[in-house]
């Protein structure tokens, strides 16, 4: 329902059962984009992006339990439960290239998802976006999960993905920092296996100013993603801290594209087009 009269709300997303997303179905779309979120963060994260990707491309998101429309459903706190349940929601729709982006502890999701993809003989992703955090067994681990309310708000504030005024209101506060506490408990006991390297391209992006994932960390293989494929990777740097990519959409999207097929941000149509 709309919140304002003569104002249509929003269309509900496609659900692809209870982990994906989808804000516009595109049947014949050629690629399709994977995207992950970060602790704390839901499928919504990435509904702007929809509208700016062209008729190619269709946008899928995860949606992690414990949050917006799975608000009633139990969170995960392991990475393998986590990964396992996301893949065995994957597989079943890999009717076509794709691939994966996953921002801040989505980019170990992800990295983790193409493993299992890959020792279930599944169709690899195309190319895996990484953004906002080094590589796995390579970014440090704290143990904010552990800690008191106020300093678990404090980090949020620190990265800046999370408002003052949700973090100020009575009601709200204590519902955001349950779901956040507990994606900070599965990427903080998360220890990586040593596997083979993938054999996908991996694109490192970061904000110039992002405390997660700094440019001299990633001029270092590539936040030590390099280590991780055999393949060519590349890091992409923009201005912004570690939620760069809210600001910054337009230019992520194009970045995106350009990696995927240059044509879809360079031809005729020069997407992203819609403000």
């Amino acid at each position: 329902m709309s919140t304002h009269p003569g104002v249509p709300a929003p269309p509900a997303p496609r659900r692809l059962g209870p982990w994906i997303r989808c804000w516009s179905p595109r049947p014949a779309a050629r690629l399709r984009l994977i995207c992950l979120p970060h602790a704390g963060g839901g499928a919504g994260f990435y509904r702007p992006w929809a509208a700016l990707l062209p008729p190619e491309i269709e946008l899928w998101a995860i949606q992690y339990p414990g949050r917006e429309d799975r608000f009633e459903d139990p969170p995960v706190d392991r990475m393998d439960e986590l990964v396992t349940a996301v893949t065995d929601a994957l597989v079943p729709l890999l009717d076509r290239p794709y691939a994966l982006f996953g921002h801040s502890m989505g980019s170990a999701v992800a990295w983790e998802v193409a493993h299992d993809l890959r020792r279930r003989e599944a169709l690899g992703p195309r190319r895996l976006f990484v953004s906002g955090r080094e590589a796995p067994g390579t970014a440090t681990v704290g143990e904010v999960h552990r800690q008191s309310d106020d300093l678990l708000c404090r980090e949020l504030q620190r990265l800046g993905g999370t408002s003052d005024d949700v973090l100020a209101d009575p009601d709200l506060r204590p519902v955001v920092l349950g779901y956040v506490r507990n994606d900070y408990r599965l990427i903080e006991t998360y220890r990586p296996i040593s596997r083979p390297p993938l054999r996908c391209p991996i694109e490192v992006f970061t904000g110039e100013a992002d405390p997660e994932l700094t440019p001299q960390s990633g001029r270092d293989r590539a936040g030590g993603w390099a280590d991780l494929t055999t393949a060519r990777t590349e890091i992409h740097t923009f201005p912004g801290d570690h939620f760069y990519l809210g600001p910054r959409r337009r230019e992520v999207i194009t970045a995106v594209l350009r990696r995927l097929d240059p044509s879809l941000a360079m031809g005729a149509h020069r997407w992203p087009s819609t403000p």
